[in-house]
């Protein structure tokens, strides 16, 4: 089973991957974790958007690689990769459907007010969640960015509200 985590900026996608990670077994994939370790470090000040989205698409040709080694496996694959956009979770559907894996969708559809106290609060704090600061800018940049699924996306998906 892929489960594809679906959440705007402060939504709760890591936490909650973390719980589905116990309830299932699975492996989890998230990709604030991938770009701070492998990406960051790298960054300049003049690099913006492209920047990520490219390296974001060279880590996922790994993790597709390693979808196709877990569902031989059988084992779950948990991807906390944002899915901020409809094309990108189209992408994985289409590689679910094209080999026959099972594919849930987790939307959690939390409140703006909520999400940016959670951001806020884990800048500061820097717990178990936190990889890198999200400005105010990145929060507000994230709103007009994000792409709300359709009920026909999660029609047989899973919706958490607060």
């Amino acid at each position: 089973m892929i489960h594809l985590i679906v959440g705007n900026t402060g939504s709760g996608k890591t936490t909650y991957s973390a719980k589905l990670k116990n309830e299932t077994n699975g492996v989890v994939f998230s990709i604030d974790k991938w770009n701070k370790t492998l990406f960051l470090a790298d960054k300049k000040e003049s690099d913006g958007l492209e920047w990520f989205l490219e390296r974001i698409e060279r880590a996922e040709e790994i993790i597709i690689d390693l979808i196709h080694q877990l569902e031989s496996a059988n084992t779950d694959t948990i991807l906390d990769l944002g899915f901020s956009k409809f094309k990108h979770r189209e992408k994985f559907r289409a590689i679910a459907n094209s080999h026959g894996y099972d594919l849930k969708l987790h939307y959690l559809n939390i409140s703006k007010e909520t999400r940016l106290k959670r951001v806020m609060k884990r800048n500061n704090e820097k717990g178990a969640t936190f990889e890198f600061e999200v400005t105010q800018e990145n929060f507000d940049f994230m709103e007009s960015w994000f792409e709300e699924p359709s009920l026909i996306e999660i029609e047989k998906g899973i919706i958490i509200t607060e």
